[in-house]
This record gives structure tokens, C-alpha cells and sequence, in this order.
């Protein structure tokens, strides 16, 4: 089982994608147009290769190809005026049809393209579409500007990498900046180049209209160009510049290096665990309750609220710690189940005592 992998869950009908390998035994799948879950490597099965080997298509595939012919033909039958009809055996189309345009030519270069795992699910490749080698690094930069390397690998002339992300549509307000490094190489070429590094930074306006064919893999994508400024080659130095700077290392006169001044560093602040049980009722957040806050902004209070005390609690290493969310109308308690889901340093989660809280409080174990 890999990252990229579609599953289906034995405990029901639900199918995903593998977006991360957890441990030995727990990978973290995303279901269809919702959220990540950790799920035991024994209750799912892996559907595509096996369907693919039984059938030569998947049951998903074929429900999707026959939908978008039966979409194509009523809406050509619609442009020309008349009703939906089969087409011949010999498979000729209808008489006066134009021919389809090719596919648009995408120029040589770098590229990160974002393909749909699934109408929420996007994962992120590196396409090399160029005649050179590349060596990459992939990483992410938070909102606070922690970066994260997460892959590197060689990535030969004329391909994609595997997946090296997967990333929710419905998150895209939080997605993180994407920095790829990138240095082209040829075996036994005779030119060196400059570390080539690209930041992007997605936003709505740009990012809907980026979709088209993405090269190599041959699959609509949201593509970005990372070699806009393609990487500059290495100019040797000559000898009479090597001559020059060793002469003014042996003379003294080479200029010298500046100090390194180290930075002063502010005293570490006591961490403090969180309670045992923490309320998340807003009356127990501020002592005027609600007032002038809206539903957003309230809901926005407590999920920061939990954020904090998760993290302090993980960072103290608690065994447990219950959030009293109350029952209401169950958002506050879908916003805390659904980041709980995503964080691989959860063992588990449940219900907390229903004699002590009812269903208004949420049990969570940490490794």
C-alpha cells in the first residue's frame, strides 16, 4: 500500500485515497469530498490495481466514462438541434461534425501541477519537461514561517514525480507555500548551473484560471511554472582571477570577513500544561459570554482555544485531555473531530463519559 493508492473501507462502502503512511500499521486516508481519517492498514483494501487487473477499468471509471459520453452526446445533440442518437457500429460520427482541436502545446521547462485524486482532493507533483536531469528538493512554509523539507529525488528528462502532497479544496484558504529547489544536470555535460529556487504562493484570483493539460502525464492539472528565470550556468573563474585573490591572501590584503554577531535570544517561557478538562463554552472563554461576537468569530475563539491547549498538551506529554464542546447543533464538535482526524499525534478519540457529559465532550488519547 502506497501514498496515492484509492481504498475502500471494509467497514462500509466508503472509498479514498492514501495521502500518508502514519506507522506500520495506520495510514491516513481521504474519503471523497470530505475529510482525512487514520484508518487500520487491516480495515481498508486496496480497490484500483486489483479492479484494474479483474475488469481492466475500475467500477468508478466506467460509471464516470459513461456519464460524460452520455453528457457529450446530449449536449452536441442539443448544439445541433436535434435528439441524442447512438453511434454506428463502424464508429464514424455524424455527418458534418468538425474535427476536435489538439491538445495545447505546453513549452519546455519546470513545472508544479496539482491533480484531482478525486473532486475535493488535489495531489501535488514536480513534472520535468525538459532534455536535462534535475535534482529536487519539496518542502512547505506555514502561515508562521516554519518551513517543512518534505521530499528530494532525482527526476529524469520527460517525467513526473509521484505525489508529493495531497491538499483539500475546501482548506485552500490554509494551504502552506510551496518552495521547490531545483538543479538541472547532464551526465557527463559540460556545463554546471546555479541552484535554481521557486516560491508559490496560491491564490484564488490566479489559481482557477492556471487549469489546463499538464505535460507528461497528460491530465488536466493547475500548472505552474517553476524555471520562469531559467537556472543561470557557472562561470569558472579564470586564472588571472584565481592569480588575483591568492595574491591578496598571501599579501594580507584580502578583505576581510565580517564578524558574525549572534543573536540575542529572549528567555524561553515556562510551558504550561492545559487542564484535564477544558471548557469550551464560550461563557467559559469570556466573562461577557457572547456578546458582540458573531457565530464565526465565537466559533473562531474556540477552535483557537482548542488549538492552544492541544498543542500544550502534546508538548507537556499528557496521556489524555477531554474539550467540553456541549451538544448544540454539533459544529463546534465537527471542527474539533475533523482537525483531531488530521493530526498523526493522536492515538484516538471518542466520546467522553456520557454519564458524566452526555454527547457534549470529546475524549482524546495522545501517543
Amino acid at each position: 500500500m502506497q501514498v496515492g493508492d484509492r481504498v475502500r473501507l471494509l467497514t462500509g462502502r466508503e472509498e479514498g485515497i492514501v495521502t500518508r503512511l502514519l506507522d506500520n500499521e495506520l495510514v491516513e486516508v481521504a474519503i471523497d469530498n470530505d475529510f482525512t481519517i487514520p484508518v487500520l492498514r487491516r480495515e481498508v483494501v486496496v480497490v484500483a490495481a486489483e479492479e484494474q487487473k479483474a475488469f481492466g477499468k475500475t467500477a468508478a471509471a466506467v460509471a464516470n466514462e459513461r456519464k460524460a459520453a452520455s453528457t457529450g452526446a446530449a449536449r452536441a445533440a442539443q448544439a445541433a438541434g436535434e435528439k441524442p442518437a447512438a453511434a454506428s457500429a463502424s464508429g464514424s460520427t455524424k455527418k458534418g461534425s468538425g474535427p476536435t482541436s489538439p491538445p495545447v502545446k505546453i513549452a519546455k521547462g519546470l513545472y508544479l501541477a496539482l491533480v484531482h485524486q478525486s473532486p475535493e482532493l488535489l495531489a501535488v507533483h514536480v513534472i520535468n519537461n525538459t532534455d536535462a536531469d534535475v535534482l529536487y528538493t519539496y518542502g512547505e512554509e506555514r502561515p508562521d514561517g516554519t518551513y517543512r523539507g518534505l521530499a528530494s529525488d532525482k527526476l529524469d528528462s520527460k517525467a513526473a514525480s509521484k505525489p508529493l502532497g495531497h491538499w483539500h479544496l475546501k482548506d485552500f484558504d490554509k494551504w502552506p507555500a510551496v518552495l521547490v529547489q531545483l538543479l538541472p544536470h547532464q551526465l557527463n555535460g559540460t556545463t554546471a548551473y546555479d541552484l535554481l529556487s521557486k516560491r508559490t504562493q496560491f491564490k484564488a484570483a490566479t489559481f482557477y484560471k492556471s487549469r489546463q493539460q499538464a505535460p507528461i502525464i497528460q491530465k488536466e492539472a493547475y500548472l505552474f511554472q517553476l524555471d520562469e528565470k531559467p537556472a543561470a550556468p557557472l562561470a569558472p573563474p579564470t586564472p588571472e582571477k584565481l592569480a588575483e585573490t591568492l595574491k591578496a591572501q598571501l599579501s594580507g590584503n584580502a578583505p576581510a570577513k565580517p564578524a558574525t554577531v549572534a543573536p540575542t535570544q529572549e528567555p524561553a517561557k515556562a510551558l504550561v500544561a492545559p487542564p484535564h478538562e477544558l471548557d469550551l463554552h464560550i461563557e467559559a472563554l469570556r466573562p461577557e459570554g457572547a456578546e458582540g461576537l458573531s457565530n464565526t468569530a465565537m466559533l473562531k475563539l474556540q477552535m483557537d482555544t482548542f488549538e492552544d491547549a492541544l498543542s500544550r498538551a502534546l508538548a507537556t506529554n499528557m496521556h489524555e485531555i477531554v474539550f467540553i464542546h456541549g451538544a448544540g447543533n454539533g459544529t463546534l464538535r465537527k471542527e474539533i473531530h475533523k482537525q483531531l482526524s488530521r493530526n498523526k499525534d493522536i492515538k484516538f478519540f471518542e466520546d467522553a463519559r456520557k454519564e458524566k457529559f452526555g454527547y457534549g465532550a470529546t475524549l482524546v488519547r495522545l501517543k
